[in-house]
C-alpha cells in the first residue's frame, strides 16, 4: 500500500520539489542583497538601540534617514510578500483536494478497496505520505521565510506581530499548510470531485484564515493600553515593535477628538501657538493607544498555531469517518 501511494504522488513530489527549488533560487538572491544593504547602512546597530533614552538626536536621525532609504528601496517587496502568504494553500489545493477526490471522481478507489485493503487503512497510509511531504516542505518554507523577511520586518518598524508579517514567520506557516491539506482532503470527501473539492479549500481556507486573523488574534492575549502626552519628542519606549490595535487623541476629560491617529507636538512651540488647538485640544490632551506589546509574538505564535494545528486533527478525523460511507 505504501509502495502504491507512492507511485501515485511521486509526481507531485517532484513537481513541489522543483517549485520549492525554484522558490528558493528566486529568494535567496534577494534575502542576501536586502541583508547586505541592511548591514551596510548601519541599520543592524540602530535596531538594537531603537527607542533607547540615550540615544543622541543626531543618530537617531541617522537611523530614521537609514531605514527610510532602506523601505524605499525594497518596498516593492511588500506585495512579493503577500503574494507569499497564499503558498500553503496553493498546497491544499494541489496536494489536499485532489486526494479523495480524484481517486473517487475516477474510481481507482474501488481497485484498493476490493484487493483486501480496509478503507481506514488506505486512508491512513494516503493521508500519511502526504502528511510527511507537506510537513517537511512546510518547515523548509517557514524557516526560509522567517529568514526572508526579518530586514523588512525591522526596518518597517512595525514589528513582528502586524498582519503579512505575522504569517509569513515562526512556525505559524507550518500550522496553516497543514490545516490547508487537511481542508482540501476533508473537502474532497465531501464533494468527492475535483473542482467542488478545491472550490470549498479556497474559501473555507480564506474565510478561517481571515476569521482568526481579524477576529481572534487581536484577543489572543489582553490587550494594554498606554497614554503619554501630546507634547514632547517621539513615542514612549514600549511602544516600539508593538502591534497598534487603536489609537486616539483625548481630551483630559476623556472625550475623542481624533480617531485612529496621534499628535506630537515639540516641548517648545512658539509664542502664541497651541498644540493641537485647530483640533480643539484642550490643557490635559494626551494620546490613547491600545496595543499588544512585541514580546507576544512568540505566544501569539504558538496559540495560532495550536488553533489551526487542532482544526487540521479533527477535519482528518472527520475525513476517514467519511470515506467509510463512500460507495
Amino acid at each position: 500500500m505504501i509502495w502504491m501511494a507512492w507511485r501515485q504522488h511521486r509526481k507531485q513530489v517532484l513537481v513541489t520539489a522543483l517549485g520549492f527549488l525554484a522558490l528558493a533560487a528566486l529568494m535567496i538572491p534577494i534575502g542576501l542583497s536586502m541583508r547586505h544593504t541592511f548591514d551596510e547602512l548601519g541599520l543592524a546597530e540602530c535596531a538594537r538601540n531603537l527607542g533607547g533614552a540615550d540615544v543622541a538626536a543626531a543618530t537617531a536621525d541617522a537611523c530614521e534617514q537609514g531605514f527610510h532609504r532602506f523601505t524605499d528601496r525594497y518596498q516593492g517587496l511588500n506585495l512579493v510578500a503577500v503574494l507569499l502568504v497564499v503558498l500553503p494553500m496553493l498546497l491544499g489545493l494541489f496536494w489536499g483536494a485532489p486526494l479523495v477526490a480524484r481517486e473517487v471522481e475516477q474510481g481507482t478507489h474501488r481497485f484498493a478497496w476490493t484487493q483486501g485493503i480496509s478503507r481506514r487503512r488506505w486512508a491512513l497510509v494516503k493521508f500519511g505520505l502526504v502528511g510527511i511531504v507537506v510537513l517537511a516542505a512546510s518547515v523548509l518554507y517557514g524557516l526560509g521565510m522567517s529568514w526572508w523577511v526579518e530586514p523588512l520586518t525591522t526596518a518597517a518598524r512595525e514589528g513582528r506581530l502586524g498582519f503579512i508579517v505575522f504569517d509569513l514567520q515562526g512556525v505559524v506557516p507550518i500550522a496553516y499548510t497543514l490545516f490547508a491539506v487537511a481542508l482540501g482532503i476533508f473537502a474532497g470527501t465531501v464533494g468527492r470531485r475535483m473542482l467542488p473539492a478545491m472550490a470549498i479549500t479556497l474559501f473555507g481556507y480564506i474565510g478561517v484564515r481571515a476569521a482568526v486573523a481579524l477576529l481572534a488574534r487581536p484577543h489572543f492575549q489582553p490587550a494594554r493600553t498606554l497614554t503619554f502626552p501630546v507634547r514632547g519628542e517621539g513615542e514612549p519606549e514600549s511602544i516600539h515593535g508593538a502591534w497598534i490595535l487603536a489609537n486616539e487623541v483625548r481630551n483630559a476629560d476623556g472625550s475623542t477628538v481624533l480617531a485612529d491617529g496621534t499628535v506630537r507636538c515639540p516641548s517648545e512651540l512658539p509664542p502664541g501657538r497651541e498644540c493641537g488647538a485647530e483640533l480643539g485640544l484642550q490643557p490635559g490632551a494626551y494620546n490613547w493607544q491600545l496595543y499588544q506589546p512585541a514580546d507576544r509574538f512568540w505566544p501569539f505564535q504558538g496559540i495560532e498555531s495550536g488553533i489551526f494545528v487542532a482544526l487540521a486533527l479533527i477535519l482528518l478525523y472527520l475525513s476517514v469517518r467519511t470515506i467509510r460511507r463512500i460507495a
